[in-house]
């Protein structure tokens, strides 16, 4: 072939290498909120850090969030997942390089007596020593392998966003149970002062009881009451036990023996006036999503390219011998080179169907990326509408809690100068204790439902 011919071909491949046969990509469109309805909040309101849950300013759950990165057991799986994705990407994209070989073989053989053509001179066993270079490289023309490669890539990453949202997601445990384990101690406090109230207004009843100034019946009444706060705070005690056991699992230790110190419920963080929809982006499911979407449409452009000629260079440079002579022996050195097509003719509809699956495999990662972006959306608006309802009802809560004790300390004043009835004395006492569980419980409700939303948002809502 003239030297002409042959850069006008080696130009051609080069071009047809760098063809792709992959639809051009473009990530499916979900209608976003500019931003959201439900913010109601003080305008300045200092951003997060970098790890989120430090906004609640406690130091023990930053301690127990390290603890948490670094021997939860659900998150070493994660890591393994990943670990495996990009190994697994990077044998993909191996593919692409040349091929490079080496192999020799020492053998001595006896050929049979009947062989075709064999001359009378032959020897019937004799050694055959070969050593052998070989090289191929596909030119890739329809963009097939990188395809395979981009896919890979993308699966790999979106395992990255998996590892993220995993470690996320824990440390939204994390934080939930924590603020929830604070909330049960503030109300154990609650029912120790209110045992301890209960236990002097026995006293006294069974005072009056012995004075004949009281009935029998205050003095049930009395002890019920003080029974009653007993149980709740025994309830209160193992369920302060059970979210103890989960915390430890979550941090990677035994349940057995593991403690943690009492201390006062975190301050609420502020929410930000205004909460932009492009925060979501940061999601990692919602990454993780995109990138199944693009490796799912760089997979369109493998089963396209299996419908056109599939086109590789080898070659092979070695040396063979009887037994007797060196390998590398100009006389004893062999070679090839040349290129090698091949293009299915008949494979029973294999391509096609191929080709089928890949494109529904391209609309199911569509639809999981567009569902995993509403449900943020919903999440988002859950907690903000959460956030907005507590904090109204904490301040009808505290207009209750107020009432409650008033009408407590007027019923025991009243009790005291015989005015009332021991049953008017328990029935305020009961309604000041609820309405104090009642108010430290929203409280609780609303420290999560900050950290919920700091997890919808992708950790925070720091721009």
């Amino acid at each position: 072939m003239p030297a002409v011919e042959r850069a006008a071909a080696l130009m051609a491949a080069a071009a047809l290498a760098g063809c792709s046969l992959a639809p051009t990509y473009q990530p499916p469109s979900v209608a976003m909120p500019a931003d959201y309805e439900q913010v109601q909040a003080p305008a300045a309101a200092a951003p997060l850090p970098q790890t989120w849950w430090q906004a609640f300013q406690d130091p023990l759950l930053d301690r127990l969030q390290q603890q948490l990165l670094q021997a939860n057991p659900t998150l070493a799986l994660a890591v393994a997942h990943y670990d495996a994705a990009r190994a697994a990407a990077g044998e993909v994209a191996a593919a692409r390089l040349p091929q490079v070989g080496f192999s020799t073989g020492p053998v001595r053989q006896r050929q049979s007596d009947d062989k075709p053509l064999r001359s009378a001179t032959q020897p019937a066993i004799y050694d055959s020593n070969t050593a052998t270079f070989s090289l191929s490289f596909d030119l890739d023309l329809w963009g097939r392998l990188r395809n395979a490669a981009a896919a890979g890539k993308a699966r790999a990453e979106a395992s990255g966003d998996d590892l993220a949202a995993a470690r996320l997601s824990l440390s939204q445990q994390l934080t939930g149970l924590y603020l929830q384990l604070r909330g049960t101690q503030a109300q154990q406090g609650i029912l120790h002062g209110s045992i301890e109230d209960y236990r002097q207004a026995l006293a006294l009843t069974e005072d009056r009881f012995r004075g004949e100034i009281a009935s029998e019946l205050d003095v049930s009444r009395a002890r019920h009451q003080l029974a009653s706060a007993q149980a709740d705070l025994d309830a209160l005690d193992a369920r302060n036990e059970l979210v103890r056991h989960a915390i430890a699992e979550l941090v990677g230790a035994p349940a057995s023996g593991f403690a943690l110190a009492d201390a006062a419920l975190p301050a609420l963080p502020a929410v930000p006036a205004d909460l932009p929809s492009h925060l979501l982006q940061r999601r990692p499911d919602i990454a993780a999503a995109e990138r199944r979407v693009f490796a799912a449409n760089a997979g369109i452009g493998v089963a396209r390219a299996a419908w056109f000629p599939q086109l590789s260079l080898s070659g092979l440079l070695g040396g063979q011998t009887s037994g007797g002579s060196a390998l590398l022996e100009a006389g004893n050195r062999y070679w090839a080179l040349g290129p090698l097509a091949t293009l299915p003719v008949l494979d029973g509809g294999r391509r096609k169907a191929a080709k089928a699956e890949a494109y529904a495999e391209f609309d199911a990662a569509s639809a999981q990326y567009r569902a995993t972006v509403l449900a943020a959306i919903r999440q988002v608006e859950d907690q903000l509408t959460l956030l907005r309802q507590l904090d109204a009802q904490h301040g009808h809560e505290q207009e209750a809690v107020s009432a409650a004790r008033r009408a407590e300390q007027i019923a025991r004043d009243r009790y005291a100068g015989g005015a009332v009835s021991y049953l008017d004395v328990v029935s305020a006492q009961t309604d000041a204790r609820q309405a104090q569980l009642g108010l430290q419980d929203i409280q609780s409700r609303q420290l999560q439902a900050s950290a919920a939303l700091m997890a919808a948002l992708g950790g925070g809502w720091s721009r």
